[in-house]
């Protein structure tokens, strides 16, 4: 059955920062003291991943990431450990592709050596700005020297795939300014870059008190500018917020947006499972683990386990849900590939396609649908249409 599935990809969230920073709204808390329960956690991860193994479904484990929280603030150590008790449970691909998010503010070159030892072979760093001011009206713990800095023992410490978050759109911030963001990272010489503009989300501290944005010619400016600075460096836009040189895409990134599977394991963490019954008959269900640090490692012995949820998709949602994911990507996605997702009629499909067409959102192109540059812009407005009713 493996090989009628979807890749499998596995996400391990780690929830610890040194501070939370007010435009964040991912799981992510400050601990109670300065020394993580790294042992504690490592267990209730191991058991986490023992009430999913099943899910996998024979499946080989094609990439690993790591997120946040910081998850740099774990040790080296750590990481080995959880890696040799992975593969006790899944096997691991020959080409695997381990993605480590770090904070230029909690590493140095020795954990840098360290995670490259355990087995972690891609780095993103979440550097956001190399200014001062931005770097301080963002909550960031390191200064944009010492971003510079990691990013030189990470090479040093022979990790050769590298990605750099970069933010826009930040407070008071001009287009001028936003470019020198962009010419400082490409200095750097990353495979990859994301570079995606501030949003105030709900239960942060900026969506309570806002801070002064850019007006919106201000980021439109930026977002053209920056664009074509980063296509004439060699970095490729593959998906909305995402650059790549050829080849260096991220890959758990790409299983993400093709509607591939994940098992997601750590407090909070989310998964998305493709199920087939005996007749061949297909489900996808997205389930979610317990969110609080301290209540995931109490579940570590409590006979309920790790889920706190789970959600079989309606077939009436699929359009929406694959169309969420596979046109962020600049390729598109194919009307067999739609099909073969969503279950949804091609004519149905190109019966609503009409009003995007006209509004520009979509390129046209035979067998293929695709958003414009346009539509990658307005992305909501172009899966409104597609998938209302």
């Amino acid at each position: 059955m493996a090989d009628q599935l979807p890749p499998l990809s596995l996400y391990i969230h780690t929830p610890w920062c040194v501070r939370k920073c007010p435009y964040c709204d991912f799981n992510s808390h400050e601990p109670d003291s300065s020394e993580l329960p790294e042992a504690a956690y490592l267990a209730a991860l191991l058991s986490d991943l023992d009430g999913d193994v099943s899910l996998a479904s024979g499946r080989t484990i094609q990439t690993i990431f790591i997120g946040g929280g910081t998850p740099s603030l774990l040790s080296p150590g750590f990481y080995q450990q959880l890696f040799e008790g992975i593969r006790q449970r899944l096997p691991f691909s020959p080409t695997i592709e381990i993605t480590l998010e770090a904070n230029p503010g909690t590493t140095e070159q020795q954990r840098f050596i360290g995670y490259r030892e355990a087995g972690i072979n891609r780095l993103s760093l979440g550097v956001q700005s190399f200014r001062p001011t931005q770097l301080s009206a963002l909550g960031r713990i390191h200064s944009g020297n010492e971003a510079v800095t990691a990013i030189s023992e990470a090479r040093a410490a022979g990790f050769d795939n590298l990605n750099i978050d970069l933010m826009h759109g930040l407070p008071q911030q001009t287009p001028e300014q936003a470019m020198e963001d962009i010419d400082q990272a490409l200095a750097l010489n990353p495979e990859h870059l994301s570079w995606y503009q501030l949003t105030l989300e709900p239960n942060t501290a900026f969506f309570s008190h806002p801070p002064p944005l850019p007006e919106e010619e201000a980021l439109w400016d930026i977002q053209e500018a920056g664009h074509q600075r980063l296509e004439q460096a060699g970095l490729n836009r593959y998906e909305i917020s995402a650059y790549a040189r050829p080849g260096c895409q991220s890959r758990h990134n790409l299983n993400y947006w093709r509607f591939g599977d994940y098992l997601g394991i750590g407090a909070g963490a989310h998964g998305k499972l493709t199920h087939i019954d005996s007749q061949g008959e297909w489900q996808i269900e997205r389930r979610w683990k317990t969110r609080q640090p301290d209540a995931y490692l109490r579940r570590a012995n409590d006979p309920r386990g790790f889920v706190a949820g789970q959600q079989l998709i309606e077939p009436q949602e699929l359009p929406l849900e694959f169309a969420m994911n596979a046109l962020r990507l600049t390729e598109g996605v194919t009307l067999a590939d739609w099909f073969a997702n969503t279950g949804q009629p091609n004519a149905l499909l190109l019966s609503r396609l009409q009003s995007a067409h006209e509004k520009g959102l979509l390129v046209e192109m035979p067998e293929k649908l695709r958003a414009s540059p346009q539509g990658l812009l307005f992305l909501n407005e172009l899966l409104a249409l597609i998938s209302e009713e």
